[in-house]
């Protein structure tokens, strides 16, 4: 039987085992209730009567005998004050009187008989009392009538204490019959008591093997995932409930997580190795780069433009033409400048150097159209900046954005340092580009072999390959200008050994 029970619990959902739970309980306060209910009514309503038609008799006797003392002092000594008492008591008698119980299955014979003595007396004695209040104290037989009162009243007293008597002897003979009941009411409340106890403590079980313990197999199970150990034994329980289905549930996760977990571990690995060879990609990479620069700087006869640019200039110095040797001396410096640094990195001051003779030259060229602003809030000769950065920026500023503007514009340099970051911007107030050629720029320079030209895609790539933060951004707008701001980590002279030496024109 209890097999069965256990069965049928198993097989029950969660919200229906609340369900039953909740029934039973509620079916138990139920019947503490309705037994309560019943052993109240069962000892003290007939009690509750008992003592009731107890009170009624007394009254009675009372009022009897306090009506009695008021008509004989009335009787002896008449007057107004005594009359209206007296008719007050005779009101209470009456009311007592026809008060009493007189139901004859309820109250039995000897009360009823009794009651309807004390009725049928009363009424008779109201007759006379009345007629005597009436007479004349002078008639003939006014005595006799008087005291024939007097008995009267002494006969409903008795009939009245002997009611009392009655009712007393019924009361007890009542409680004696309830007795025996009374007596087993608490022995029926302990059974009852040891029932529900039982029954509870089975429930208790029942929740405690069906919802508690596989819980607590999941709060285990849990744990020993949460260190890491996926291929732990299934969590087994009976339960054809949610909980059951939570439970296989949780084991086709556990194991599926665990599959996961060990693929994870394996292509974390397999991107470990990528990463590896990425790094040793990036550094061919650079390599190849730093190749291609050699490769450009090298485009141009070294030997041939050095002494031919040496021999102008020093014809123009003999023919006292004296901006014609300044041009030569800067375009001198310029070709010096990249032909002898093999370094990757220079002080900022040498790349200001070579950027203002650019832009010299450029102004002997154009004239007023182009002018040129720096502001520097950094010492120039003790910041590092990437070689052969400055000119290329200033020259495609040039030739895309001002040459081709009818009036010309202005070239602005900026360079500041913060949160240990250097910030270099180049701009120019030219034609600028729409945004589908800005993004189409960018998207060029995103990618290894994109066609933005020498310069610009050279600076791009050689920022991002020598600094790990560096950045290279790139704004512009139609008709308003282009800026390009770069981004690099501040270095100085003084934790490097770059070389700073400055020279003029």
């Amino acid at each position: 039987m209890k097999k069965r029970i256990k069965k049928w619990w198993q097989e029950l959902t969660i919200q229906k085992k609340i369900a039953v739970f909740t029934g039973m309980v509620c079916v138990t306060i139920l019947l503490s209730v309705v037994f309560n209910v019943w052993v109240v009514r069962f000892s003290l309503t007939d009690f509750n009567g008992i003592l009731q038609d107890n009170a009624k008799c007394s009254e009675l006797i009372q009022a009897l005998e306090q009506e009695s003392t008021l008509f004989e002092s009335y009787m002896r000594n008449p007057d107004t004050e005594k009359k209206e008492a007296l008719e007050r008591s005779m009101k209470r008698t009456k009311h007592a009187v026809y008060d009493l119980p007189f139901q004859y299955r309820r109250i039995g014979e000897l009360r009823y008989a009794k009651t309807w003595s004390i009725r049928s007396s009363y009424e008779v004695y109201c007759t006379k009392r009345d007629a005597i209040l009436s007479m004349e104290d002078n008639v003939t037989d006014y005595v006799s009538r008087l005291y024939e009162v007097y008995d009267m009243q002494d006969y409903l007293k008795d009939y009245a204490g002997t009611l009392m008597n009655y009712t007393i002897e019924e009361g007890d003979v009542s409680y004696q019959k309830k007795v025996p009941t009374l007596i087993s009411v608490p022995l029926v409340v302990i059974f009852a008591g040891i029932l529900l106890l039982f029954g509870i403590a089975e429930m208790a079980a029942l929740m405690k093997e069906t919802i508690m313990a596989p819980i607590f197999k999941l709060v285990h199970a849990s744990q020993k995932i949460a260190a890491n150990d996926f291929f732990i034994r299934d969590v087994e329980v009976d339960n054809k409930d949610e909980l059951g289905e939570l439970v296989r549930a949780f084991n086709k996760m556990k194991y599926a997580t665990g599959e996961y977990i060990q693929a994870l571990e394996e292509k974390r690995k397999t991107l470990d190795l990528l990463h590896e060879e990425e790094l040793e990609k990036l550094e061919t990479e650079k390599r190849l780069e730093m190749t291609k620069l050699e490769l450009l700087k090298s485009q141009i006869n070294p030997h041939f433009l050095f002494n031919t640019l040496n021999v102008i200039g020093g014809m123009a110095s003999l023919e006292e033409a004296e901006t014609t040797e300044k041009m030569i001396r800067a375009l001198s410096a310029l070709f010096r400048y990249n032909l002898k640094n093999q370094d990757t990195e220079v002080c900022l001051s040498q790349e200001l150097k070579i950027m203002e003779d650019y832009m010299y030259l450029q102004q002997m060229r154009f004239g007023d159209r182009i002018t040129y602003r720096k502001d520097c809030s950094v010492d120039a000769d003790k910041v590092i900046v990437p070689a052969f950065t400055f000119q290329p920026l200033v020259e495609n500023a040039i030739i895309h954005g001002l040459s081709k503007k009818e009036e010309g514009g202005t070239v602005r340099v900026h360079i500041w340092q913060k949160d240990g970051f250097t910030f270099i911007t180049i701009g120019d107030n030219g034609l600028g580009m729409d945004e589908a050629a800005l993004m189409h720029l960018r998207g060029e320079l995103e990618k290894e072999d994109g066609k933005t030209g020498i310069g610009l895609g050279n600076i791009f790539r050689r920022i991002r390959a020598m600094y790990q933060d560096g950045n290279v951004e790139i704004y512009s707008k139609k008709d308003v200008g282009t800026v390009v701001k770069i981004q690099i980590r501040h270095k100085e002279v003084g934790e490097h050994d770059v070389p700073c030496v400055g020279g003029g024109r």
